[in-house]
């Protein structure tokens, strides 16, 4: 692992090449003094957050990068992800229509789609069923597609060749995690792998460029939560594309899990990649999104905003 992320900053150094040595030197020292800021801010929580950021420039900071947080629904962005290449190596568009049983579907499991449709059967896209998993993370949705079109384990296999392999494993679904929340840990990722992946899907050529525009324009329409984006909500010309995910509890009642993770494009067409995870939280919801969103303005506040 140590070896993965030397490779990856040297990477992301390389691309700072051709800056002077005393803009680097600036920015390396706020980065120093934001990482320092960031580590107190999480200790004062009642759990574990992790945190990755990636600039525009290349510069990486994490904080508590281990491979111990559950992705939740952020895997759904993995599946479309995957199923989008999947789709493209059959030559098939993702506009095909599926003849969906609604009374097969978990009623009792999050599921808009269930919310938004009755009767029996609906006729449903490819497309319209990964707007569904990604924007309001719709589990039954994501449950079928593993199923029927593309395995969990196949899913993880392409993703493990744009990933890091130590830094990341899905094994399970929402069907399986629903059943036994015990297994949520069964999917799981550092902060920075998913960060990684999402630095990869905008600005490289991972899956066709129809399919890279259609994921990463349909992150900018998630309705489940502002959490990385709350506090840059209403400044204009910002565009956060973001997945999150939510946890169930221990019996102890403490929170197994809270996430997002966040591209954002900036007014002047630079951005930057965050990802927070949330882990054994002693807090409510609310509160475990409000430290997420904390944290997201800590970090414009210090390096983007005037």
């Amino acid at each position: 692992m140590r070896q993965i992320l030397i490779t990856i900053v040297t990477a992301l150094a390389a691309l700072t090449a051709c800056t002077n040595s005393n803009k680097k030197l600036t920015e390396s020292e706020t980065l120093e003094t934001l990482k320092d800021s960031l580590e107190s801010v999480v200790k004062e929580y009642p759990g574990e957050i992790g945190i990755a950021l990636i600039t525009d420039d290349g510069a990486l900071l994490t904080v508590n990068n281990e491979d111990k947080y559950s992705l939740m629904s952020v895997f759904k962005l993995h599946q479309a992800i995957s199923l989008c290449h999947l789709f493209e190596k059959r030559g098939t568009s993702l506009d095909t229509v599926i003849n969906l049983n609604l009374k097969k579907l978990n009623p009792d499991t999050w599921s808009p789609v269930l919310e938004e449709h009755s009767g029996e059967w609906l006729q449903i896209s490819v497309r319209e069923m990964l707007r569904y998993t990604l924007t309001q993370s719709d589990n039954n949705l994501s449950n079928y597609l593993f199923d029927s079109i593309q395995s969990v384990s196949d899913a993880d296999k392409f993703m493990a060749t744009i990933m890091p392999r130590d830094c990341f494993k899905m094994a399970v679904t929402e069907a399986q995690i629903w059943s036994d929340h015990s297994l949520s840990f069964e999917n799981h990722s550092s902060p920075l792998a998913v960060a990684i992946l999402l630095e990869k899907l905008f600005n490289e050529n991972i899956i066709s460029p129809e399919h890279k525009e259609f994921i990463c324009t349909t992150l900018a329409e998630c309705k489940t939560g502002d959490r990385i984006g709350a506090p840059l909500a209403g400044r204009d010309s910002i565009t956060v594309a973001h997945k999150t995910g939510s946890g169930y509890r221990y019996d102890s009642g403490r929170l197994m899990a809270h996430n997002d993770a966040a591209y954002i494009t900036l007014p002047d067409g630079s951005h930057y990649t965050l990802v927070v995870f949330v882990k054994d939280f002693g807090g409510t919801n609310q509160e475990a999104g409000e430290a997420i969103s904390h944290i997201s303005e800590i970090i414009y506040s210090t390096l983007y905003a005037e």
